[in-house]
């Protein structure tokens, strides 16, 4: 199977992880993250864009007291060389990966993970515990559906927590977080898993995530899952 383009990708990301509110200016959308972080927060170019448009953008952010941020997708070379020689710092560097959802679907083992929406506080306390807080969980709460929180358990005891939403027929992961304690057990491989179960139920083909090149073990998890890297972006911010 051909794995879906970058546009479809991206679309199924700000989709399934959506801002708080976007407005189309000066050449860009303009994100009002409400604090859920810089995938929700970073303007991203509709097309080319000229010099004054990029500072026109930059001080919109910056009346917001917002140090400006955008987000580098395929196709905005000329934007990130632009924001490079104007001192913006690049950062996060992020791969999208992909894989048909009948290649990693399984239904889970008894008691070992469960889809349950909304999420229960020890799922919550389990996201906040990695740094993903309140304002990043509201981000799940304002996604469409169909979605769900998704809770591992190892020996008995809840060691996981990840949310999936679907656009189209793509299912995008989100928020995989397992505690310290119990890694390494198959909490994450569990969540991948279920989570391609869980979409291939929902009539979803394809079963995709955002992941940083720096977290090389999660990428390495994710390729022996099947996953394959499709396209990238990384973000470019303004000295503060």
């Amino acid at each position: 199977m051909i794995p879906p383009g970058a546009g479809a990708l991206f679309a199924a990301l700000d989709a399934t992880w959506p801002a708080a509110g976007v407005s189309v200016e000066h050449g860009f959308h303009l994100c009002d993250g409400a604090g859920g972080g810089k995938r929700v927060s970073a303007a991203r170019a509709t097309g080319p864009v000229t010099p004054d448009q990029v500072q026109v953008a930059a001080a919109a952010m910056r009346a917001q007291g917002a140090a400006p941020l955008f987000m580098i997708r395929p196709g905005d070379d000329p934007l990130d060389a632009l924001l490079d020689a104007r001192g913006y710092d690049a950062m996060d560097a992020t791969v999208l990966m992909a894989a048909p959802v009948a290649q990693i679907a399984a239904a889970p083992a008894p008691v070992t993970l469960f889809p349950i929406w909304p999420p229960l506080q020890i799922m919550r306390d389990i996201w906040t515990a990695n740094g993903i807080g309140a304002a990043r969980q509201a981000v799940m709460d304002r996604a469409p559906p169909p979605k769900t929180a998704l809770i591992a358990r190892v020996s008995d005891r809840a060691a996981g927590t990840a949310f999936v939403a679907c656009h189209g027929d793509i299912a995008m992961l989100h928020a995989v977080e397992v505690l310290p304690g119990l890694r390494r057990q198959g909490a994450a491989r569990n969540m991948l898993t279920g989570a391609a179960w869980w979409a291939q139920v929902q009539g979803c083909a394809w079963l995709a995530l955002a992941v940083t090149r720096a977290n090389s073990g999660a990428r390495a998890l994710y390729r022996t899952m099947g996953m394959a890297e499709v396209c990238s972006y990384h973000y470019r911010v303004a000295h503060a």
